[in-house]
């Protein structure tokens, strides 16, 4: 029997894929619900979801392009207690930035998303690459004075 499989399902096909089983298996799938059967109906649905799903991520795409822009464009300013030679107390981190990118600018990002190696200890200007899309990396300014 030929099924569409709803679930991933170990050694025997991924998600979205069409596949021909053994019948018996076939109708546990489906009662379980990890697979329909491939009529055309069903085929002609899946077709469907997956131009939407293709067209959804082309948004996202584009969305995280014009959100690089803008971030590129900006310089987020933090204060903190600093000692001799420019030393800070503590650190800045990416909690920190994200939180402060939020309620200046009003653009809500993930911590997760910016790649510091290490929290910031120093003043000054920083840069940090900021992760918004698998292919889309920008660049944040990051200005730390002294408080």
């Amino acid at each position: 029997m030929k099924v569409i499989f709803l679930k991933d399902v170990k050694g025997k096909g991924k998600k979205g894929e069409t596949k021909n089983i053994a019948d018996g298996y076939a109708s546990f799938l489906i009662k379980n619900g990890d697979a329909i059967e491939a009529t055309a109906g069903n085929m002609k649905t899946l077709e469907a979801k997956k131009n939407k799903e293709l067209k959804d991520a082309q948004i996202e795409l584009e969305n995280c392009k014009k959100l690089k822009e803008t971030i590129e464009t900006l310089t987020v300013e933090l204060k903190a207690k600093s000692g001799e030679g420019g030393r800070l107390f503590g650190s800045i981190t990416s909690k920190q930035i994200a939180d402060e990118l939020n309620k200046v600018h009003g653009i809500k990002l993930d911590k997760r998303k910016f790649e510091m190696n290490d929290a910031i200890r120093g003043l000054g200007v920083t840069n940090i690459k900021v992760k918004l899309h698998p292919e889309v990396s920008a660049t944040l300014k990051v200005h730390v004075k002294e408080q």
